[in-house]
Parts: structure tokens; C-alpha cells; sequence
């Protein structure tokens, strides 16, 4: 398949599906940081060429409803997350058979709609907490593949949630927002593994834009 993974410069998810034979893409408006195709610009303007599946990252800095105090208080512009909120509208409009929208908690479940399904890193080999939503148009829920619960749950809070608690004040803000917006190599693969094979897939159907229905509020 003709796949594309839009918001993505660390290459993990475009590898997962290209070591499995399929034609993947990355695209970002930044460089790659490992070898392999690589669109580098808006996705936007990409959108319409031929791809059979999507799976989409889009930044969860005006997202996350960690953030969503800085808005209520006034600390950030509102036009930031509306802005955010379009992007993820044009995304999920995009004219793409099968697309797979990634983000964590966010405001997306309450502007545009529900997400599909909720997973976690120990679900895939990872001993790590961190709630990840995901928004599908014709792909099935994805299986955990190695649920490492058991022996996450008794691990120190910093270890087990070390996603948040990256930097100490003392590393650079962009450099700690870079990690923790890295993927899971555990679910890049169970995406390749499940969604890779298109005979396994449910036969793909119409539906409306924003995957069939919109929250407005």
C-alpha cells in the first residue's frame, strides 16, 4: 500500500510499515532523522496524491488537555487551539481510504468528536503509562500484542510516566516537547502487523467528512 504518515520526522512509524514492503512516506516540516522517504513541507498540500492509508500525528501543544488551562486563563491566544482544531478537521477530510489519527488526550474529543479508542505503551512491550487516543476511518481497533501491565504498575511514577516527566528545568523546552512527541516503536508495529495486510482489512465504505459526525460546540 501507498502509505502515508503525516506529522513525522523520527521515521518509526513510515519504517514499520516500509520494512513490512508497503510504499511509506513520512512528511514534516522537519528533516527526517533517519534514512528513508521523506516529504519535507506542509502535508496539507499533500494530501491528494494516491494514498491508500494515512496515520497522522498532529501536534498536541494546542491539543492536550494538559494545555487547555492556559487557554481558559488567558495565557495563551484561543486562535492557537482553533487553528489546531482545523488542521485536525483537514486531516481527517483528507480524500484517503483508511486514516488512523494519533494524538494524546486531547480537546479533539470535545470540538470534533469521540475518539475510536484509548490504548497505552504496556500494551505493546512498554513499561510506561501514557493515555493515546486514536481516531479511525476504516481500520479495525488496534490489539494489544504484549500487555506488560503487571509489571508496570508497581514501577516508581517517574519511570513508568517518564514521558511527563522529562526535564528538570534545566533541558531546553523544544528538546524535551521533541521526545515526547516520539512514537512507540511497540505500536508503530502493531500498526504495520494489523493494518498492513489490505486482504485482512474490513471492506472500506463511504463516510462524511470528520469521520461521519462532528461535536460543535
Amino acid at each position: 500500500m501507498k502509505i502515508l504518515v503525516a506529522c513525522e520526522y523520527s521515521g518509526i512509524v513510515r519504517d514499520a510499515f516500509a520494512a513490512r514492503g508497503h510504499d511509506a512516506w513520512s512528511c514534516d516540516i522537519l528533516d527526517t532523522e533517519s534514512k528513508g522517504k521523506h516529504i519535507k513541507g506542509d502535508v496539507l498540500k499533500h494530501l491528494n496524491k494516491g494514498w491508500q492509508m494515512m496515520i497522522a500525528h498532529p501536534p498536541c501543544t494546542h491539543l492536550a488537555t494538559t494545555s487547555a488551562r492556559w487557554f481558559v486563563e488567558g495565557k495563551k491566544p484561543l486562535h492557537l487551539r482553533t487553528e489546531a482544531l482545523s488542521f485536525v478537521r483537514t486531516l481527517m477530510a483528507a480524500p484517503i481510504e483508511r486514516i488512523c489519527i494519533e494524538n494524546p488526550v486531547s480537546v479533539i474529543s470535545s470540538h470534533i468528536r469521540e475518539a475510536d479508542q484509548m490504548i497505552h505503551p504496556y500494551e505493546f512491550g512498554h513499561k510506561e503509562y501514557k493515555r493515546t487516543c486514536l481516531w479511525l476511518k476504516n481500520l479495525p481497533l488496534l490489539k494489544a500484542t504484549d500487555n506488560v501491565y503487571e509489571e508496570t504498575k508497581n514501577l516508581p511514577l517517574k519511570e513508568k510516566q517518564k514521558t511527563w516527566w522529562m526535564g528538570d528545568g534545566k533541558v531546553d523546552r523544544a528538546i524535551v516537547q521533541k521526545k515526547r512527541s516520539k512514537f512507540f516503536t511497540g505500536i508503530a508495529s502493531a500498526m504495520a502487523d494489523q493494518w498492513g495486510d489490505e486482504t485482512k482489512l474490513p471492506v472500506a465504505v463511504e463516510q462524511l467528512s470528520i469521520f461521519n459526525y462532528e461535536i460543535h460546540s
